[in-house]
């Protein structure tokens, strides 16, 4: 550190927390494009069993979600209360998941059914403890900025998995996967074995308490003029054994709503979407994908400058705005009886306001949470996006196939300003403007 106070996270710490994160991401991005096509072309399994197969991930995480992410918050180790996690996860995920070619080669069902249970079981493991990691060791006014990295390390994941994908499954409708399972194998080992390198999680986390603590001293010295340090340090113990008070309980219910209702509208436009644009807009071919491409980089190009921004206008404003300028896309497209260039522009903005809210949603619970307790608001908030997920495909997909596909934008509109509702009554979590000359902004500056 060279003792710089300009106030900028450390992104070079950020960076390396968010590596986690971009094995996790670039896992997913893998089982959501190869798992469906294994499972159909290999095991010859319909639409509705392969459903069944695919949501299992979904429905394991409203269970192994907030319980790991619990439990992190309780363990003491040597390498901190999350990095066991990620460090066993990762390792007993990347085990596992190296069976699943193997089973698909050998068209053995019942290996590779055993494989992918034990697969998510180890992926739900280390997910909540590794974005709980985060909040842990970045002072509060900094984590929608620092999250903002760790989504765009996401979508690094992401997109790596994605560019594998290409140049690693070969023609046919079952090719030899198991390069490709190497590949990611391989960047999730590397990523978490740079994490363990670089990050000291209990060194760190030692730092950012204790400077949190002088802060409290510092502002409630300047408050009071008389407030001695025991009395600081009594102060800062209670705040962080104190359970949730009821206000901030109510708004923790409608920030929880508010997280369900917008995964409800978004998740239905992206499940939908392919099918939608063939039955409405005639297209042909995978020419749908460029809409959903188009939102993708939009929300990769916003996640830095809405972290930015929002540390300026406060967290709850942006997440409103950014649902908002989704709500008035989702509207607009219920008129779009075919496909137009314009179509991109909508789709870019439904990025930037996705972003806007993902950037800045899960701070919000961190801020609101007691001050021990972020592994099990984590998997909490995980636990309502899960839930959205599971939920949204059966009921958007019902009234799709029973009333009509141009249900689908409709459907959307109404979830998102449900959202904006709902949102508004969140009074609790907001950023709070930084101090200049913080010894805070002090601790977490670039080196």
């Amino acid at each position: 550190m060279n003792g710089k106070s300009n106030g900028k996270l450390n992104y070079g710490r950020t960076f390396c927390i968010g590596l986690a994160f971009l094995s996790i991401c670039s896992f997913w991005q893998m089982y959501d494009n190869i798992i469906p096509l294994i499972l159909k072309n290999t095991f010859h399994l319909g639409e509705t069993v392969t459903g069944v197969v695919m949501a299992m991930d979904n429905v394991l995480a409203l269970v192994l979600l907030p319980v790991f992410g619990t439990l992190s918050d309780k363990v003491d180790t040597p390498l901190g209360r999350r990095t066991p996690f990620i460090v066993v996860g990762t390792v007993s995920a990347v085990v596992f998941m190296m069976i699943l070619p193997t089973a698909d080669n050998k068209a053995n069902l019942v290996l590779f059914v055993a494989a992918l249970f034990f697969t998510l079981l180890s992926m739900g493991l280390y997910r909540s403890p590794a974005v709980a990691l985060m909040p842990d060791l970045t002072p509060e006014p900094l984590r929608s900025k620092a999250n903002a990295v760790i989504n765009l390390m996401g979508a690094v994941g992401g997109v790596y998995a994605l560019i594998m994908i290409k140049l690693l499954v070969g023609k046919g409708d079952t090719p030899d996967y198991l390069p490709l399972f190497v590949s990611i194998a391989a960047l999730m080992v590397l990523a978490v074995g740079i994490l363990l390198i670089t990050i000291r999680e209990k060194k760190l986390r030692a730092q950012i308490e204790e400077l949190e603590a002088q802060e409290g001293e510092r502002a409630c010295a300047q408050e009071t003029g008389a407030e001695s340090t025991a009395v600081s340090d009594a102060t800062e113990a209670d705040r962080k054994m104190t359970k949730l008070s009821p206000e901030v309980k109510r708004s923790m219910y409608f920030m929880l709503a508010s997280i369900f209702l917008w995964f409800t509208a978004y998740n239905a436009v992206t499940t939908a979407f392919s099918r939608y644009t063939k039955v409405v807009w005639k297209m042909e071919g995978g020419s749908f994908a460029d809409c959903l491409m188009v939102a993708t980089v939009a929300a990769i190009l916003s996640y830095i400058p809405i972290g930015s921004i929002s540390s300026k206008i406060g967290r709850k404003k942006t997440i409103l705005g950014g649902v908002l300028l989704m709500s008035v896309c989702y509207g607009a497209a219920i008129f779009a009886g075919t496909y137009t260039p314009l179509m991109n522009v909508a789709f870019a903005l439904i990025g930037v306001g996705w972003a806007a809210i993902n950037v800045n949603s899960y701070p919000m619970i961190v801020a609101m949470s007691a001050g021990g307790d972020i592994g099990k608001f984590t998997g909490t908030y995980y636990t309502f996006s899960m839930a959205a997920q599971i939920l949204t495909p059966i009921l958007s997909g019902f009234l799709l196939e029973n009333v009509s596909y141009r249900t689908l934008f409709p459907y959307a509109l109404v979830f998102s300003l449900l959202a904006f509702l709902t949102m508004t009554q969140v009074k609790h979590g907001d950023s709070r403007p930084e101090r200049k000359k913080s010894r805070l902004e002090n601790f977490d500056v670039e080196d």
